[in-house]
Order: structure tokens, then C-alpha cells, then sequence
């Protein structure tokens, strides 16, 4: 299976570069995988299609302020940097641009106040161009960072940050600092909607999946199956094991919100023996999985997500849940009605 299989012609007006008026009025398609029928609503309809006893996986990772600029000393000269994965304690693998400007023992400050320093110290090269770096700083860093640092919008996102990035940039769930791009399929929730898909008796598990690096790689082999995922890290709570696994024993559905919740649950799955189920096991770990077509999932039935950009890993997903064409087929519908595309755009539930 190949790239190329999974590209498709996607006007540049259409990529979302703001986010909905309101979370929850971002459309909506539905896909119904057993007829092929398409639907268009907005997502304030998902209530109709969600069912008392179904489970909603949602990822409450938090994005961090990790885009950060300064100047490297001795030279003045302006750095950016994205950080990308906290290694050890003050110790992150970060992006940094222009990179061939920075070498081993360079040293970056990012504040112009002297009594409340914030740099950092170049310490090794890391994989795929980026550096190895150690923070140095008074204060807490999560609160110098803030202070500090600029949501990581993705690139395809043509603007400047506003203030307005930082809340809707975030899910309103989201709880567990790590992340360097968002959940963005959680992003069309709001508090109100998910207070009445409890009402109406859907069960509602958390997992933790930090976003990594691997968001903003692209697929460069031709092969698919030579394309090999950054680890990222998950956590997962026996509280919401036992809601998904008491789910999946009653016959309900999982409705995964986002192909981070899903990576996380297929990355947890194990068969059980004495029940003859695959169910999840709770803890800490560290996921590669790729999922593409010819992958079979053991704890998913459904899937909220959002219009994802041409030869993805992302697009790969969705295709391995519903099928490579008529994925293309369903985009090609999205494209025709003009739904918006990517991190700030419209939704699909695949059901």
C-alpha cells in the first residue's frame, strides 16, 4: 500500500484558520459504514446519534505554551523552538529553527529580565534534527512557560496566535499538561453538551495521550508499511478501564473522540482469556502502534474525528475503520459541500 493511495485535492480555502463561532456548532458528517449513507448536521446533533449505554473515550491531554522564541547569546541571534517531549525532569527534546545555528553548549535566553532568567543549554542532538536541551530558570517552569510560551499552532495555520488560541486550543476537559498539538476531534465539546450525553446515560471514559513529534512528521517513504511512529506517551486509570470494559461486556459501543483516544485504547488491548474479549489494561506506557488498512480493531465500534490532511497517518486511521475508498469517497462529498479541514474545521462521526 502506497502514499500516493491516500491523496486527494483539497482546496487551500478550505483549511480551517479560526476556530467555529462556537465549539459546538462546527458541522457535522455522518457516515454510516453499513450503507454508505452520508449525513450533514452540525455537531450539537451528535446527541442523536449517541445511545444510553454507549462510551465515549475522550483524551484529556493539555497542550503546553511549547513554542518559544529568544536569542542565542553571545550573537543575538533569533531562535524559535517547539518542545516537543520532556526526556527528564528539566531535560526536552525540542524542534528549534534555524537549527544550523545551534550547536552543542550554545546557550538561548528567552526572557530580557535578568532577575527572572529562562534559558536554555544545547546538550546533544536529538533524532531528525532536533536538540536535546536543558532548561535553566527561577520559578515554577509550567508557570514560566505560560508566562512565556505561544500555543503550537500547526503550520498550515497561516496566522499569528491571539489570545483567543489559548482557551479554544484546549478541550474544555482537557487536565493532564504534555501534549504539542491538540485532541482536535475534542475540541467541538462543550460542558453543556457532555452533561446531556451523560443524562442520556452515555458513560464517559478519560484516557492521557501526550501528542508528540509525530504530528508534524510527515510520511516520507513510499511504502506505508516501511513508516515508523514517534513513541508517545499514555496513561490510562483503572476508573475509566472499568467503564470501557464494562462496556465492552455489555455489548455497548466504544465511540472513540479522536484518533489519539483511539491509538491509546488498541495500544491497552489485551484478550482475555475468560471472558473471550479484548479488553483494556490500565497504566503507563509508550505507543508506536500505526494503524492503516488491514488493521483490525479490538476495543473501538465508532469514531468522532476531524478532516485530516492528505497522506496522513491520521487519514490512514480512518481508512483502516471504515475502507481507503470510501474514505476518499466521503472526503471528496466533504470537499463539494465546503466543510472546513483540519484542526480548527468541521467533524465526522463514523459510525
Amino acid at each position: 500500500m502506497y502514499i500516493n493511495d491516500f491523496d486527494y485535492e483539497l482546496p487551500k480555502e478550505l483549511i480551517a484558520q479560526t476556530p467555529a463561532e462556537k465549539r459546538d456548532f462546527s458541522r457535522l458528517m455522518v457516515v454510516d459504514r453499513a450503507t454508505g449513507q452520508v449525513e450533514h448536521k452540525h455537531f450539537y446533533d451528535i446527541l442523536d446519534y449517541l445511545n444510553q449505554g454507549d462510551c465515549l473515550v475522550l483524551n484529556n491531554s493539555k497542550v503546553l505554551p511549547a513554542r518559544i522564541f529568544g536569542v542565542k547569546e553571545g550573537t543575538g541571534a533569533k531562535i524559535e523552538f517547539l518542545l516537543t517531549k520532556r526526556i527528564e525532569g528539566d531535560t526536552w527534546e525540542t524542534m528549534v529553527r534555524p537549527g544550523k545555528r545551534l550547536k552543542v553548549g550554545d546557550v538561548v535566553s528567552f526572557s530580557e529580565d535578568d532577575k527572572k532568567p529562562f534559558r536554555a543549554v544545547i546538550k546533544d542532538y536529538g533524532q531528525d534534527g532536533t536538540r536535546i536541551v536543558k532548561f535553566e530558570y527561577e520559578g515554577i517552569f509550567l508557570e514560566r512557560l505560560e508566562e512565556l510560551g505561544q500555543m503550537p499552532l500547526p503550520p498550515y495555520i497561516e496566522r499569528d496566535n491571539n489570545k483567543e488560541d489559548r482557551e479554544r486550543y484546549q478541550t474544555v476537559y482537557c487536565r493532564h499538561e504534555g501534549s504539542v498539538a491538540a485532541p482536535t476531534a475534542g475540541l467541538h465539546f462543550t460542558e453543556e453538551l457532555l452533561q446531556k450525553a451523560e443524562a442520556k446515560g452515555v458513560r464517559i471514559a478519560y484516557v492521557t495521550l501526550h501528542v508528540g513529534i509525530g504530528t508534524f512528521r510527515p510520511v516520507k517513504v513510499e511504502n506505508i508499511e516501511e513508516h515508523h511512529m514517534h513513541f508517545e506517551e499514555y496513561f490510562i486509570k483503572k476508573e475509566s478501564v472499568d467503564i470501557i470494559n464494562d462496556t465492552i461486556k455489555r455489548g455497548d459501543r466504544i465511540v472513540s473522540v479522536g484518533t489519539t483516544s483511539t491509538r491509546t485504547v488498541e495500544s491497552a488491548a489485551q484478550f482475555d482469556e475468560e471472558s473471550g474479549l479484548w479488553l483494556v489494561q490500565p497504566g503507563h506506557g509508550n505507543t508506536d502502534i500505526f494503524i492503516y488498512p488491514g488493521y483490525e480493531f479490538k476495543i473501538i465500534d465508532a469514531l468522532i474525528t476531524n478532516f485530516h490532511l492528505p497522506k496522513s497517518t491520521l487519514l490512514m486511521l480512518i481508512s483502516a475503520l471504515y475502507n481507503r475508498e470510501d474514505i476518499l469517497r466521503v472526503y471528496k462529498i466533504a470537499v463539494e459541500e465546503k466543510y472546513r479541514f483540519f484542526s480548527y474545521g468541521d467533524a465526522m462521526f463514523i459510525k
